[in-house]
């Protein structure tokens, strides 16, 4: 068998020429060039490897640069953090808990989500690229018509969902945008770091920082209360009590958007009611049912038309954002029809993550295997799939004839 290796790209000339020294801010801000220039989506910097890349979700390693060293590292670290004292936060965090993340301002070229940690007693570096420029709903592949509607409404939870790295955050950025050009609001983020900057428009807009400007997400959700706000993004519904928080500003007259790491509206569901203990589960679901107004379940997968990645999306709408119906499923405890109902909703703008992959699969944008394998029933997207699409392995009568076997 060959032997595997990463794809390469060329180190600038002001880094190739500086192997063998210890790294410093010039060679790092060329990291950081490098990473908005080859359009990547994240930097690994760790020790015994050279500088990692990820474009289009494959790993790019930088050739012409030495492997990184633990100086190096220690170096980099005080590069993003400063330096180490008693009076600096991060480096506090960092001691304390193993790790620090932060926000760090490229410039006028891009900003950077850094999470910095240990790993074998060295410090090690992930930098997530967060561009400056906000995508429309088009670029995204959002229904605009749908999600402007459900950014009008004046209460409710709108989560988006789906694994690390999925557009989340762009997503969520791009619906923040809507409602300060569209809308009269006063908006209150909390996140862990913050990631992209927003400035007034039609609204106000006040930014808060976990760890630098609140406590933890729970708590700030709740204070916020006190401050006028219409609209509440909570970057991560990370514990039981962040969500109960979001829930019970939902059901009082908020808008709230945030995120949650599941891969189907349907689980979304699941998942909240259930972090729950047993006795509460009852009202859980009864809150949950009036108060989701939607659920955007998010991949992003590499393109095969052309550079870059696309988003596939399953969209379930709620009882606030216009369909009873999944209320009530939510409060009769029968997700397991929500799926039916999903499909069935597309007046509505609803639609299955297999449905959407299965037409990027038409449309020439991704490969079948892509869809495919990312679909969480493999069965139903097959079913989407124009025939003449699958390849012959895939033929759904030896899928299916092997599924009822098993």
């Amino acid at each position: 068998m060959a032997e595997s290796k990463r794809r390469t790209v060329k180190a600038p000339s002001e880094v190739a020429n500086k192997v063998g020294q210890t790294l410093d801010r010039e060679v790092m801000e060329a990291f950081l060039d490098g990473c908005v220039k080859i359009d990547a989506s994240d930097l690994h910097l760790t020790v015994g490897e050279p500088p990692i890349y990820r474009r289009h979700g494959h790993f790019v390693e930088l050739e012409g640069y030495r492997t990184l060293t633990h100086e190096d590292m220690i170096e980099a670290v005080k590069y993003y953090l400063g330096e180490d004292s008693a009076d600096n936060p991060y480096w506090g965090t960092y001691h304390e808990r193993g790790g620090a993340d932060i926000g760090y301002e490229f410039g006028t070229k891009a900003r950077f989500r850094v999470s910095i940690f240990r790993q074998r007693q060295h410090p090690t570096i992930a930098l997530r690229l967060i561009p400056y420029g906000i995508l429309t709903f088009e670029q995204l592949g959002l229904p605009r018509d749908q999600v402007e509607e459900l950014l009008h409404k004046p209460r409710g939870l709108i989560l988006l969902t789906g694994p690390t790295g999925c557009g989340k955050t762009t997503t969520i950025a791009s619906m923040i945008d809507y409602i300060n050009s569209e809308r009269d609001c006063h908006i209150i983020t909390i996140e862990d770091p913050i990631e992209y900057y927003h400035e007034g428009k039609r609204s106000i807009i006040n930014q808060r920082e976990v760890g630098i400007d609140v406590s933890g997400f729970a708590d700030a959700v709740t204070h916020n209360m006190r401050s006028d706000p219409d609209v509440m993004l909570v970057g991560e519904m990370r514990d039981l009590e962040t969500m109960r928080a979001c829930l019970q500003s939902a059901e009082t007259g908020h808008l709230v958007l945030s995120t949650l790491h599941t891969v189907s509206a349907p689980k979304t569901v699941d998942r909240l009611v259930t972090a729950f203990p047993s006795e509460e589960q009852a009202e859980i679901r009864a809150m949950t049912s009036t108060s989701l107004a939607a659920v955007f379940s998010e991949e992003l997968m590499p393109r095969i038309d052309t550079d870059g990645r696309v988003a596939a999306y399953e969209i379930m709408i709620g009882e606030p954002g216009g369909s009873p119906a999944i209320g009530s499923l939510i409060r009769e405890r029968k997700t397991s029809l929500m799926r039916s109902y999903i499909q069935a909703g597309g007046v509505l703008g609803m639609q299955l993550l297999e449905h959407h992959m299965a037409r990027l699969v038409g449309e020439g944008k991704i490969a079948f295997e892509e869809g495919y394998n990312r679909s969480n029933e493999k069965t139903d997207f097959l079913n989407f799939v124009d025939d003449n699409l699958i390849p012959d392995r895939y033929r759904r009568e030896e899928v299916l004839s092997a599924g009822t076997k098993a």
